[in-house]
Order: structure tokens, then sequence, then C-alpha cells
């Protein structure tokens, strides 16, 4: 493929893929486990919610496993290129460590061997154990190193095996610190998904669990690698927010004035807002003014199409939805293109080598 078919590839970074063998795999091996975690979600979502999606994951069955339909859906929706990772319900952050790093393990050489059987049309992301820091570089490495994928995709906490009821690892704990220098030194893409929210049943009707907690644990997360000062210690780090950031880049005025007046909220070099520049967001907003709004606040080299490929709550044609927000021609194609080309986010087959580092 030519270089220049390459810079006009339009990359979708936001599109998952179910692994049917894995969540069997968990269910097998931590049955207990498993079922406080279904029992969790029914909790969060309420059983009008918890209805209403297993109906669409029935009817949607065959874009999340069938490889033929995702790529005549590409095709349909003008996108060359998708960054596929594992639905964010294969986090299974209730797992004990050597289950945890298993299961990790197990995921990324799925999305490998998904990715190798269309390989000019997709690349992937893996998944690291974020209960459990200290075996995420472990991971990392294998998803990047080993199974040559362009990164992990991460949830917005996780509670540890010990306390499942409280959110015990945040983006700020000082022992991700050994992950985000890893990450860094990889040049990995690290994908925030979240999954879950700790507000629980407060969401739990009008499918507020995943329309409120979606942004709202977004912000949350972002909020803690920026206050903590991640993107200080790192600043070659490749984090991409789903959903746009949900709440986060168009409401930093309050955070920029907590960091001016609140000692404990001065943990980073300079104010709040200025970190969108060092984040990078897809364009999954659902508005033409949000999306707008968003690539003023972070500036259209940090935006990339994304379209939450195949669930109901994703965007059926994504760039028309680009399209529609009528962003000047270049800002556009930075979106679609550009910005994915400029981190390495291209068909597995464009890859001359897979890292080494």
């Amino acid at each position: 493929m030519s270089n220049d078919s390459v810079q006009a590839q339009t990359v979708d970074v936001h599109a998952h893929v179910l692994l049917p063998a894995l969540q069997q795999l968990v269910a097998e091996a931590d049955p207990e486990g498993f079922g406080a975690q279904q029992a969790l979600e029914v909790r969060r979502n309420g059983p009008v919610s918890m209805a209403a999606s297993g109906r669409m994951i029935k009817e949607r069955w065959p874009q999340l496993t069938d490889l033929d339909r995702r790529l005549a859906d590409m095709d349909a929706q003008g996108v060359d290129v998708q960054l596929v990772s594992p639905s964010p319900s294969h986090f299974y952050y209730f797992a004990s460590e050597e289950l945890g790093l298993k299961l990790a393990k197990a995921a990324n050489q799925a999305v490998r061997d998904f990715v190798d059987r269309a390989p000019d049309r997709l690349n992937g992301l893996g998944l690291v154990p974020l209960q459990h820091p200290g075996l995420m570089v472990e991971a990392l490495e294998h998803a990047v190193l080993d199974c040559g994928l362009l990164g992990v995709e991460i949830g917005s906490f996780a509670a540890t095996p010990e306390d499942p009821e409280r959110s015990t690892v945040e983006l700020s704990d000082p022992r991700l610190e050994p992950f985000w220098a890893r990450a860094e030194e990889l040049g990995a893409v690290v994908f925030l998904h979240p999954f879950g929210c700790s507000l629980d049943e407060r969401l739990d009707r009008f499918y507020l669990a995943n329309t409120v907690s979606q942004p709202a644990e977004n912000a949350v997360a972002l909020s803690h690698l920026i206050f903590s000062g991640v993107l200080d210690r790192h600043p070659g780090l490749k984090v991409l927010a789903a959903h746009g950031g949900g709440y986060l880049p168009t409401k930093l005025g309050r955070s920029d004035h907590a960091w001016k007046v609140r000692p404990e909220a001065h943990g980073c070099a300079e104010p709040p807002s200025s970190y969108l520049k060092k984040l990078y967001f897809d364009s999954l907003v659902h508005s033409a003014a949000e999306l707008r709004a968003l690539v003023a606040a972070a500036g259209p080299e940090q935006v990339l199409l994304g379209s939450d490929y195949p669930f109901d709550m994703g965007a059926d044609l994504p760039v028309d939805e680009v399209q529609a927000a009528g962003l000047p021609p270049a800002d556009e194609a930075q979106i679609l293109s550009g910005n994915a080309r400029t981190l390495g986010i291209t068909a597995a087959a464009t890859m001359t080598a897979r890292p080494t580092a």
C-alpha cells in the first residue's frame, strides 16, 4: 500500500469486539467473582436497562463477532481502518492476580488473532489488569511486544478483589507509575474507556448508568491523571479518551480556579485546561455543537474519529457525524485521518515491524 493511500485512510479509533471464549474462561475459573460482577451490573443498571441491553447484544451479535459483517459495515460507513478493542465488559477487574494476568494475555492474543484475519483493515488494543498495578507492565509488554498491538484499553478505576465495593485503584495511584513510564517508552496508545460507575444505584433507571456515568467517569479519571502530575512526568504518553472525554474538556474553568486557590489541587505544573493539548479524544459526542466545542477546547489535532461500533450508544455513521459539525476542511481531515496517522494508528498490514523496545 502506498504512503499516499495510508495518509488518506479514514480511521475509527473506537470500535469493539466481543470475545465469548474469554467470558467462558473467567466464568469457569472464578464463578463466584463472575457472579458477583454480574449482580453488581444489575444493581448499577436496573432491571429495565439490563433487559434492553440484553436484547441489544442479541441483535448486534453478528457485528460484535462476525468479521465479514464488520467489514461490510465499515465500507458502508466510509471507514478504512478500525482500531479494535475488547468490549469493556471484558475488563474483569475482580479477578485475582494469577487469573487477571491470564485473562489480559488471553484477550491480547484473541485481538491479535482477530486483526490478523483482516490486517489491511484492522489493528488492535489489548488489556491490562488495572486492579493489580504490579502486573500491568507485563500485560502491556505482552500486548505490544509479543502480540504487536498498538496499546491497551483501560477503565476509569478498578476495585481490588479483596474489597470489590470500593474503587481502590485510581489513575493517579502511584503504583501505576511504572505502567505510565513503559507505555510512554513503547509509544503505546492507552485508550481510556469507562465501564461501570461508582455511583451505583443512584443511576439505576432511565439508562443513567450509561448516559451520565460514562461522561462522569471520564471526567473523574482524566482529572486524576491531570491533577496528580502524571502528564507532567510522562509528557510523551498517548492517552486517548472515549466519548470525547466526557464532561471534562469543556468544563475546566472550575478546575483551573481550584488549581489557583487550593494548595491540594496544585499537583500539576500548569492549569488543568492546558493539559487538553496533551490528551487525545474521540469524536463520539452525539452532537455537532458539542463536537465543535471539543475541537475548540482541545484543538483539532487532539480529536480522532470514534464510533463505539457496534453498540447502540455508538454512531452508525460516524464519518457523517463529524462532517455534520461543519468544521474547516483541514480540521475535519485531521479528525478523520491525519491525527491517527500522527499517532501511528494504521492498519496492521501497513506496519513495517512490530515494536521491539
